[in-house]
């Protein structure tokens, strides 16, 4: 978390994550309708000066490196590093959770700065370190309702899963791991694993069961996505500061080349199958996120030459994960531009019009090179297929149907899985067989808990 003194009055607060959230506040009204931006990695949604500022939690979050609030005018500093979910109490304190357990830290909120030390004051707190998110509220009077349960953290295998359900060992080594991609041959897998620091791309060879770490820098990389020759992996890195495009070759020789230099951070979606043009997202505090293109010179043999971004889709809404078709005619991805994030298609180069895909909402739009299917992940995290037709220049989507009744688990960095080429079968980190679910039919309420959080937590001195 960062904190700021506020010129204005005007108090910003959220996480410092990978994934550009959106974000609404939490039992505060909006002095204005305003939509939630994102300052890098960061999300931004600015509540009323005379309402208590909260603790923002993203909309199908991702599990922050660290928790802030900004306030307009002002610079941002960290409050504090680790955990999830968190939310600022009436009672002056802070409140996360890691591993299952509810941490409080005494907050000063004139100053906006924590005034002593986490500790834990409530342990078995079900959680999902995946997805952010945990099950937990208070009320203004100080009773708090919870779920009891575990944690399910982000260090998983990576399984294949087929549209029975069915699960196989694709990687067994568990990992915090995001973003998988296929190579355009289906040998391999790259990913981004983070060890509590930094996050790196790394290669998977599944058949001969070989991996490889790709990127040595000491900043950031994630996000890994192939060329359509399989020659080269295109990446985000903050290795020259803001979130900016690199790539270099897959097997490891060669320099690491900058392809673009932005402030505004930015994350790689897909290539045109041509090779020619990478289809990227970029951050932008009027508009959230943007969809653009860069289009690329020469080849590998006479070396290739990044040109100038071009703008692709920028609106108000919040854009993002732009994935070519394999024919090079649309573009899926993702935006709440409807109220909610759900997925749509446009034709490229475009101009044209827009069709929805999703109909309850979906994330990680991913095509299929052998049928006429366009997949996604549901809010409840199941993956949905949509068969399509084309009639001119018109997309004829028909209704979302269930690809599988199982389950994945979200990804602490964006997407979640991938599809592998041969239109099959799918790279996930898996959620528990249902007949293994424990039921879960017991909340629990504690009441006057503001009293056990002085007596635990009490305000002091800065630590």
């Amino acid at each position: 978390m960062t904190a700021t003194s506020c010129s204005r009055g005007k108090t910003e607060w959220g996480y410092s994550g990978f994934r550009p959230p959106e974000a609404k506040p939490n039992r505060c009204r909006l002095s204005r309708t305003v939509r939630p931006r994102t300052v890098g990695r960061r999300c931004c949604p600015a509540v009323k000066p005379s309402c208590t500022p909260l603790i923002a939690r993203p909309a199908m979050s991702r599990t922050p490196t660290s928790w802030y609030s900004r306030c307009r005018g002002g610079s941002a500093k960290v409050v504090h590093r680790g955990g999830y979910y968190p939310r600022y109490l009436s009672s002056g304190h802070l409140v996360y959770v890691h591993e299952a357990t509810l941490f409080s830290i005494p907050f000063d909120l004139d100053r906006l700065e924590v005034t002593g030390q986490a500790v834990p004051v409530l342990e078995g707190v079900m959680a999902n370190g995946g997805t952010g998110g945990t099950q937990f509220a208070f009320s203004q009077t100080g009773t708090v309702v919870y779920l009891p349960g575990r944690s399910i953290g982000n260090s998983v295998p990576i399984f294949w899963m087929t549209r029975d359900g069915k699960t196989a060992p694709l990687w067994a080594t568990s990992a915090d791991w995001s973003n998988p991609h296929f190579s355009p041959d289906g040998r391999r897998l790259a990913i981004d694993i983070s060890d509590g620091r930094q996050a790196d791309i790394w290669i998977y060879e599944w058949a001969r069961e070989t991996s490889m770490r790709l990127t040595f820098d000491s900043t950031t990389e994630f996000g890994p996505v192939w060329t359509p020759d399989g020659q080269r992996i295109v990446y985000n890195s903050t290795r020259g500061g803001p979130n900016n495009l690199y790539w270099q070759r897959s097997d490891g020789t060669g320099e690491v080349q900058r392809l673009t230099q932005n402030k505004n951070s930015q994350l790689p979606g897909s290539w045109h199958p041509s090779g020619k043009y990478l289809a990227f997202q970029e951050s932008n505090p009027q508009t959230q996120n943007d969809l653009l293109i860069l289009p690329m010179d020469a080849s590998e043999t006479s070396g290739w030459k990044p040109g100038k971004p071009t703008v692709f889709l920028n609106t108000p809404a919040n854009e993002q994960q732009p994935i070519f078709s394999p024919d090079g005619q649309w573009i899926a991805y993702q935006s709440n531009d409807s109220g909610r994030v759900e997925i749509f298609v446009r034709p490229f180069p475009g101009p044209g019009g827009k069709w929805q895909i999703s109909t309850s909402g979906g994330l990680d739009p991913a095509w299929s090179r052998n049928r006429r299917e366009l997949f996604y992940r549901a809010p409840d995290g199941r993956i949905m297929v949509v068969s399509y037709s084309v009639e001119g220049n018109s997309f004829k989507a028909e209704k979302p149907r269930v690809w599988s009744e199982r389950a994945i688990l979200g990804r602490p960095r964006l997407r979640a899985f991938d599809l592998h080429p041969d239109g099959e079968r799918f790279a996930v980190a898996a959620s528990p067989e249902p007949q293994t679910e424990t039921k879960q039919d017991k909340i629990v309420f504690i009441f006057n808990f503001f009293d056990e959080l002085r007596r635990l937590a009490p305000a002091g001195k800065r630590p």
